[in-house]
């Protein structure tokens, strides 16, 4: 069965013998318009199945009411809390929210931009690909008036942009520390790609308890790569290869800590009897394995809250009715104890 046409303004105009400049008012409730002409061109646009352009009548009017989000994926626990809580706090101001994924490709985080730029959104909201060192790409859209918010993935603390980031730097520390009062003095710290603000954040923090306790660090237990499992099995593999092997390791996230136990598992090593393993982001999995991890709790839902109040803060701004400047959020993290350490 061939798909039928959506009906016009025309359709409308023609069915009520009235003037598609008059449809047009009736359907945007302008004031000149009866009430009860209003309602008989509601009722016949119901008939006829008419759905109004939302973007088209944006685009005419120069407003179109809708916020891009860039994040990394989708499937990611984190990130997926933040959306809902972004989608609500918006939602509850007339915004519409629409979602892509750079799949940490910045080749494609740069496509997904010059989309948003050519739709006309109002704000972009976007968690960097952790390989992005070029933010130069977001100019085009604040130099025209469009705020953009980075959170969690942002550039530099020292850079004069708006963001929303957990207090990393406080993580790592919770995270060396913690280990440290457990008892562990041969720590390795399994971390992700120096480029992104996350790791180097999580691991000065973690490096300010060693040093605090006077706990020497070894460079060589010290790891940067993408933390997936397939590294962090390989990484793994060498560390415990030698003869001194550590007693506590913080990794990252927490899909490297469930690598971490499972290879601990496999190899008859004790957690946390011998290996107390803090892991980050308070992945629903790591509370459910055997033993429970340790992690740091990222709050992504305040994340995502404290997001949405400042895109509405900024649009705001951007409209004139107060001066411009740039924000930063911090938000806070906690340490999450379990039988891990």
């Amino acid at each position: 069965m061939s798909k039928q046409p959506d009906s016009t303004i025309l359709d409308i105009a023609a069915l009520l013998k009235l003037s598609p400049a008059t449809i047009s008012r009736a359907l945007n409730n302008h004031p000149y318009v009866k009430e009860h002409t209003r309602k008989l061109v509601v009722e016949a646009a119901e008939k006829l199945g008419y759905r109004r352009n939302i973007l088209a009548s944006g685009l005419r009017n120069r407003k179109t009411n809708t916020i891009g989000m860039i994040v990394p994926r989708i499937s990611m626990f984190f990130h997926a809390a933040v959306i809902t809580a972004v989608q609500t706090a918006l939602y509850n101001h007339g915004y519409q929210l629409i979602i892509s994924q750079s799949n940490d490709d910045p080749a494609l985080e740069k496509e997904l931009l010059e989309t948003f730029y050519a739709s006309r959104v109002e704000a972009v909201l976007v968690a960097c690909c952790l390989q992005t060192t070029d933010f130069s790409v977001f100019d085009k859209l604040s130099n025209n008036g469009t705020p953009v918010l980075f959170y969690d993935r942002v550039p530099g603390a020292d850079a004069a942009v708006n963001m929303v980031r957990g207090d990393d730097v406080r993580g790592g520390y919770l995270a060396g520390n913690h280990l440290v009062e457990t008892g562990c003095g041969k720590i390795a710290h399994i971390s992700g790609p120096v480029s992104s603000n996350l790791y180097r954040d999580r691991k000065k923090g973690f490096l300010q308890a060693m040093e605090q306790h006077g706990v020497p660090v070894r460079e060589d237990w010290i790891f940067h790569h993408d933390l997936t499992y397939a590294n962090a099995r390989a990484t793994l593999e060498k560390l415990f290869s030698g003869t001194e092997v550590p007693d506590g390791i913080f990794t990252a996230n927490d899909v490297t800590a469930l690598a971490v136990l499972e290879f601990a598992r496999e190899k008859g090593i004790q957690v946390p009897g011998a290996l107390k393993i803090v892991g980050y982001s308070n992945d629903p999995r790591s509370a459910i394995v055997s033993p429970a991890i340790t992690t740091i709790e990222q709050f992504p839902e305040q994340v995502g809250l404290r997001a949405g109040e400042t895109l509405l803060d900024l649009l705001d701004r951007s409209n004139g009715s107060t001066q411009y400047v740039h924000k930063e959020v911090i938000t806070p993290v906690q340490l999450i104890r379990r039988m891990s350490t």
